[in-house]
């Protein structure tokens, strides 16, 4: 067995800094022509080049930056429709033995109060989350040599099998762990996880080693190489993600679209899902409240939108580390999935004293309940919130959803799904102001729908929903 700060030996950086240091530079000072014609471009849905997307990302033309928005608007609502997913982080645990500078569960940390929930715990955390409506969680974990993979795949098993008369089950349960071998990943696929998500957290790689210290996480080509070891193991979903203030946002944007790439290269599909946080203030993480890399809400929205063009088909996870105003502004220009009623501890939304900064990894900046949320997206942007499964359950995952996904099956099967899931969220937990919301949109939804047999089907089950069945789709 090798030691942890070697387990990355041999291993290839494919995410060189010579190159995006040259893409960055010829990025410089884009022509207005330049900026037209790569947004023309992007509306072909092809998706962009890093070196093109340095040019938007370092374009500093605000009437220029409101047609990228423009553009990203365009794109979004051509391939995702107005149809958003919805999910809920649940931390399992926050012992963690890595040491990185910006993170309250930095093993260092004397003051954060250590918790690893137990089966029990778990079951009462789902029970609260399934009551409020939730369908599709993110297991969150620390990394700590006594919490392997075996554990991690009983805690999902433990989720998967808490059920109750009026929640029904979990239908997904996503992965936030750190990276593991093959024979680990090839255990979580065993038990049914959907997407493996992991952040490298910084592209750079001396940055990287000055703010990871201590712990496996110092490991940069380990943890870089984790998405080809989960697809090896036969997961073929997975997320990443870059933390956002650590070091220069354009050599980020182009570290994850390089990291995209070569999982598209090695194993035929690029991530399923892409997540942007911004670094927010940790307890007894001096760096999380002075990021040396402050970002700016327009860069922010500029980082967003020029990921949607770069990777059109791509899911884009916004987190509630954003305040409400801002995640609303930001769902426009290409976010598709995004947290709702979010608690960033073990044990949070069973816990009555909740808001406890001795025990959350950050601060939490959309702290509204899940109700809230969700009137929200329908009543102010009229987006269908989606809790749907259905892809993952009938096999339309990696390569086979991103062949579909291009075809415009996203609009086919996930609109009607995500109205069906929706309507069962109205039947059996929405307020009434919700309800109301709901139901005006669903109705407008079914009306204007252009397949008309589809639309029959559709018009079917959610009939049989207001007669009591459930978790039915197309």
């Amino acid at each position: 067995m090798k030691k942890d700060s070697t387990l990355g030996e041999g291993l290839a950086n494919f995410v060189d800094e010579a190159t995006i240091r040259d893409e960055m530079a010829r990025a410089e000072n884009p022509s207005k022509g330049l900026i037209n014609e790569i947004l023309l471009k992007a509306r072909e849905k092809q998706g962009l080049d890093p070196d093109e997307a340095a040019a938007l990302l370092k374009n500093t033309d605000r009437e220029l930056d409101e047609a990228i928005f423009e553009t990203a608007i365009a794109i979004k609502k051509a391939i995702y429709g107005n149809r958003l997913v919805v999910f809920a982080p649940l931390y399992i645990t926050n012992e963690c033995a890595n040491q990185c500078k910006y993170c309250g569960f930095k093993a260092t940390n004397k003051e954060l109060d250590r918790r690893t929930l137990s089966p029990e715990e778990i079951r009462r955390e789902v029970e609260v989350l399934e009551d409020l409506g939730h369908k599709r969680l993110l297991l969150v974990y620390g990394e700590h040599p006594t919490l392997g993979a075996d554990w991690i795949a009983e805690t999902v098993r433990d989720v998967y099998a808490v059920t109750s008369a009026k929640s029904g089950e979990i239908r997904r349960v996503n992965i936030n762990c750190a990276p593991l071998d093959v024979e680990g990943f090839r255990t979580l696929h065993e038990v049914g996880i959907g997407t493996y998500q992991c952040f490298q957290e910084t592209y750079h790689r001396p940055t990287y080693e000055k703010l990871h210290i201590a712990g496996r996480k110092t490991d940069f080509l380990w943890r870089l190489h984790a998405m080809h070891r989960a697809q090896e193991a036969g997961i073929d979903d997975v997320g990443m993600g870059a933390l956002f203030g650590l070091y220069d946002t354009t050599y980020e944007v182009l570290g994850l679209l390089h990291h995209a790439r070569q999982l598209e290269r090695d194993w035929g599909v690029g991530p399923h899902t892409i997540s942007f946080p911004r670094l927010e203030p940790a307890l007894n993480a001096d760096i999380a409240y002075n990021p040396p890399y402050p970002t700016t809400d327009h860069e922010f929205k500029k980082i967003v939108a020029v990921l949607r063009l770069a990777v059109p088909y791509t899911g884009l996870i916004l987190t509630t580390r954003e305040n409400a105003e801002f995640r609303r502004e930001l769902l426009e220009v290409g976010v598709s999935q995004l947290s709702g009623g979010s608690r960033t501890y073990p044990g949070a939304y069973a816990d009555p004293e909740y808001d406890r900064p001795d025990v959350q990894q950050f601060c939490v900046g959309d702290s509204r309940s899940l109700d809230e949320v969700i009137q929200s997206i329908a009543g102010d942007h009229g987006y269908v919130p989606s809790w749907c499964t259905a892809c993952y359950r009938l096999g339309r995952t990696g390569e086979h959803f991103m062949e579909l996904a291009k075809t415009g099956f996203i609009q086919k099967f996930c609109l009607p799904n995500g109205l069906l899931t929706f309507k069962e969220y109205l039947e059996d937990y929405a307020s009434e102001e919700t309800r109301r919301i709901g139901e005006e949109l669903i109705r407008r939804e079914v009306e204007n729908y252009p397949d008309p047999d589809r639309k029959s089907l559709l018009t079917d089950r959610l009939a049989r929903m207001e007669a009591g069945e459930r978790d039915l789709y197309l």
